[in-house]
């Protein structure tokens, strides 16, 4: 089991890491996390939704994502409280307290999925969250110690170096656990070095010394690497530079939205060379970009709201209509239509509200949620797609209710099958100048056909050359480069010996 100091130290890409390198090593590796709080959501081939970051490590595993990855799912909608997803399902909205009072079912829930998964695999490696030194949380914890506990599983400690502290947040950690806890440790790692580690080495041998635990290794800081990220932790300062010599080609801003959700639908444009992506709030970034996106959100309703409180809606109407691209993702998608109903008060105590109006839609929240891993064809020529009925694009929906385009409104895609299930259901809307596209699904830019058309009519708009430079990596490269990596600088005989493997 991995555990952390802190949020955002590395877990989950470390987990992914040894997913990979114990499956190159061939055994049959699993990813667990008993229960993961993020908006970057994945849904699995059952239409299951589980934390992005179990399906990423399951793929770097080369093995499908299943429930039992990750049985609980939460989701933060604001005024404290979260959308709870148990074994892949929507269990609704609920506070703290009432979430605590599932306490007895949702471990004996985490107990049978880390049964199952023991069961079926040689190894499996468990993610913990935030860190096991919480001790205003330690009777409520089903994630960290519980989970090492009733797994058996010795726990590697990591601590992030990049931040600064790193000494501290080891041992003061150490310090604040319970004698039991603490005996599960079975090594410290130092994550996102930047430098040489010789310069490291009386820190470590004060660790090794004053806890008898040994430092298994120190791992690097990635540049680049295309592995989503589980929180928006990651988003703080984001923005990506140019991947090729010399000043961006393209400028793509993608509104930062309080509730952003699904944030990776980016990642492989932020790998492309001569593009900068950036995440932003202002209405200057807005107006002189190449393109806006306006991403997926948990709750719509209150970040349209946010829109408007800091006039943003302004220039993203404003440029819409002038013919500049823009393109809404889900709720962004659902923002930018022209009207948003919630009768049932799905998302919020407002009933109705007013869209952007640039796309010809009107959105009917209900209760039901839709999870499905999609095809797709493209139904409608544009930006992000050159031509009706050219290949198919894979992607999956996450969202509420219904999204209704007006009699005769063009679609960019055409739905062709759910969870592997035959249908044929427009997707979103085009604007009527075409400048605007808006889809429900998220994990377009995935496909590589999607992504060349939108840079390509980018590039065509600004008169530039299409870029002689490298195709973006594949993420199974990533995998296999992240894996390299950590196997290099992380004793992985020593973890092995720990996990009864070796």
């Amino acid at each position: 089991m991995l555990q952390g100091t802190a949020s955002s130290v590395g877990k989950s890409l470390l987990t992914a890491a040894l997913c990979r390198i114990l499956h190159e090593d061939g055994y049959r590796v699993a990813p667990f996390k008993a229960q993961n709080m993020a908006l970057n959501a994945a849904v699995t081939s059952t239409g299951g939704e589980i934390g992005r970051a179990q399906a990423v490590q399951a793929e770097a595993a080369c093995i499908a994502p299943t429930v039992e990855m990750n049985p609980i799912l939460l989701k933060p909608e604001g005024a404290m409280r979260s959308h709870v997803v148990i074994l892949g399902r929507s269990a609704g909205s609920m506070t703290w307290n009432e979430y605590q009072n599932m306490r007895a079912a949702l471990i004996r829930t985490v107990d049978d999925c880390i049964a199952k998964l023991r069961a079926a695999f040689d190894v499996v490696v468990i993610e913990g969250a935030g860190s096991p030194a919480e001790i205003n949380l330690r009777s409520q914890d089903l994630v960290n110690m519980h989970v090492a506990a009733a797994a058996e599983a010795p726990v590697l400690l990591i601590g992030d170096i990049d931040r600064g502290g790193v000494f501290a947040h080891l041992a003061g950690t150490l310090e604040l656990l319970m004698p039991e806890e603490r005996a599960r440790i079975a090594g410290l790692v130092i994550n996102k070095f930047r430098g040489d580690a010789a310069l490291l080495k009386a820190g470590l041998d004060y660790l090794e010394s004053r806890y008898q635990l040994p430092v298994l290794g120190v791992v690097p800081f990635l540049e680049r690497l295309r592995i989503a990220e589980e929180d928006s932790v990651a988003l703080e300062g984001r923005r990506t530079v140019p991947s090729s010599q010399g000043a961006a080609e393209l400028q793509i801003a993608i509104v930062r939205l309080p509730g952003i959700s699904n944030y990776d639908d980016f990642s492989a444009l932020e790998h492309e060379p001569g593009v900068v992506v950036s995440y932003v709030e202002g209405e200057q970034a807005i107006r002189r970009a190449d393109l806006v996106i306006v991403p997926g959100s948990k709750s719509t309703m209150r970040d349209l709201a946010w829109l408007r409180r800091l006039g943003l809606d302004r220039p993203i109407r404003e440029r819409a209509e002038a013919g500049w691209l823009t393109l809404g993702i889900c709720g962004g998608c659902q923002m930018l239509g022209e009207r948003i109903e919630d009768p049932e008060g799905v998302e919020s105590e407002q009933r109705a509200t007013d869209g952007l109006g640039i796309l010809p839609l009107t959105i009917h929240f209900e209760r039901a949620k839709r999870t499905a891993q999609v095809r797709a064809t493209v139904d409608s020529a544009s930006f992000i797609g050159v031509r009706s009925g050219a290949g198919e694009v894979n992607g999956y929906e996450i969202h509420m209710g219904r999204t209704i385009a007006a009699t005769g409104a063009a679609s960019p895609f055409r739905i062709i099958s759910r969870n592997g299930q035959p249908c044929d259901a427009p997707d979103g809307a085009l604007s009527p100048n075409h400048a605007t596209v808006g889809t429900m699904l998220h994990g377009i830019f995935e496909n590589d056909g999607v992504r060349a058309a939108l840079l390509s009519s980018l590039r065509k708009r600004k008169g530039l050359p299409e870029p002689e430079g490298p195709l973006v990596a594949s993420r199974d490269a990533e995998y296999a480069r992240l894996a390299a990596v950590v196997r290099a600088s992380l004793d992985i005989a020593a973890v092995k010996r720990m996990s009864g493997i070796a």
